[in-house]
């Protein structure tokens, strides 16, 4: 029971928009609303009728909608790049003033600080070029067969020597407790030292660790992604892998699965695993051996290096359960062409707002 008071305030994790007390302007009489407006921030992968990744597209060629209603994108990025203002938004009646995190690099995001002038520029909710990569390692009893480990740990120490450029990696392993190997930075050789420090563990509680692998990811702004190397069933979590789908999508973070085809034998592990990773947009891979795993984590640095980071501001919606996104590409030039991003998110309550603050 204790555990899961702990850990259901992170379950649902995308907050609506809410007022906060009215604060004065330093020198003069003049309240202001301060206002927290909800920003959904969606990773999305376009490939063509072969498969082949689709460059090059605009902020005009996407339409996103939620609960169908339509949507405007905020920001837009490709790729490496940071993502770029489309429109600047401004706060609608009776809010002088926007809110909102500001981040910096290789640190989770501040507190809710006034952007200057009464205007707020969404460019600066995640102007970090690349991505915020979660890897985590499966060290459990089930890694220890066929010498599967120690190819484990070559395939992702190559997949983190792959990731080049701007991109800020974060390397932990469970079994049954999670450990922070390495925390989020750009230094590669101090997440290789974390991938050569594992060691054996004993059961497998991959959701409670990928809870909380989430938790920490959703501190950060920007493009963020959970890479999970799990090479057989959980046995010891106390949270359901629907629980984990669900914060994943209302985060906004795709989880990428490589496993082994040992893991199939447990068929409803291997169909958790596919469905957590489509559900937000990430994929599974089930590998039959070290080249099979050393391909799929090369087809995750493929993707990574082709996302496109779209967010908008939800139009007004009554719609306090689960919301649906959908997103389209316009024109007939793009007939056939396939998106893969996540199906939709929860908004927090007010309550669990509240309980997710104190919790924090």
């Amino acid at each position: 029971m204790t555990k899961w008071c702990f850990l259901f305030p992170f379950l649902l994790s995308l907050a609506v928009s809410a007022p906060l007390p009215a604060a004065q302007h330093e020198g003069s009489g003049a309240s202001v609303i301060h206002k927290i407006v909800a920003m959904v921030q969606l990773n999305v992968a376009v490939t063509d009728r072969r498969g082949r990744y689709v460059t090059g597209l605009k902020p005009s060629d996407f339409a996103i909608t939620e609960d169908g209603i339509p949507e405007r994108i905020a920001t837009f990025g490709e790729g490496n790049q940071a993502a770029r203002a489309v429109y600047e938004f401004q706060p609608g009646a009776g809010a002088a003033q926007i809110a909102l995190p500001s981040p910096t690099p290789d640190k989770p995001h501040g507190g809710d600080s006034p952007s200057a002038g009464g205007r707020y520029s969404p460019a600066a909710v995640s102007p970090l070029a690349g991505a915020s990569v979660f890897v985590l390692f499966d060290t459990s009893d089930y890694m220890f067969t066929h010498r599967g480990f120690v190819y484990a740990q070559d395939s992702i120490a190559q997949f983190v020597r792959s990731l080049d450029g701007p991109d800020r990696i974060a390397f932990y392993s469970y079994s049954r407790d999670l450990t922070r190997a390495a925390q989020l930075t750009t230094n590669r050789e101090a997440v290789l030292e974390g991938v050569r420090s594992t060691v054996d563990g004993d059961d497998a509680a991959l959701y409670d660790a990928l809870l909380l692998t989430l938790r920490d990811a959703s501190q950060y702004s920007g493009r963020k992604v959970v890479v999970v190397f799990s090479n057989g069933p959980d046995d010891a979590s106390s949270v359901s892998p629907e629980d984990v789908g669900e914060l994943a999508q209302s985060e906004g973070i795709p989880i990428y699965m490589v496993s082994t085809v040992e893991s199939k034998l447990d068929p409803v592990s291997a169909a958790v695993f596919s469905r957590i990773s489509s559900s937000t947009g990430g994929e599974a891979f089930f590998s039959r051996n070290w080249k099979d795993q050393q391909q799929a984590f090369a087809a995750i640095q493929e993707d990574l290096a082709h996302l496109y980071l779209l967010t908008y501001y939800p139009q007004p919606n009554p719609n306090t359960g689960w919301r649906t996104i959908k997103v389209t590409l316009k024109g007939k030039a793009f007939e056939g062409y396939h998106i893969r991003t996540r199906s939709g998110y929860r908004p927090l309550s007010g309550t669990s707002q509240a309980a997710m603050s104190a919790a924090q």
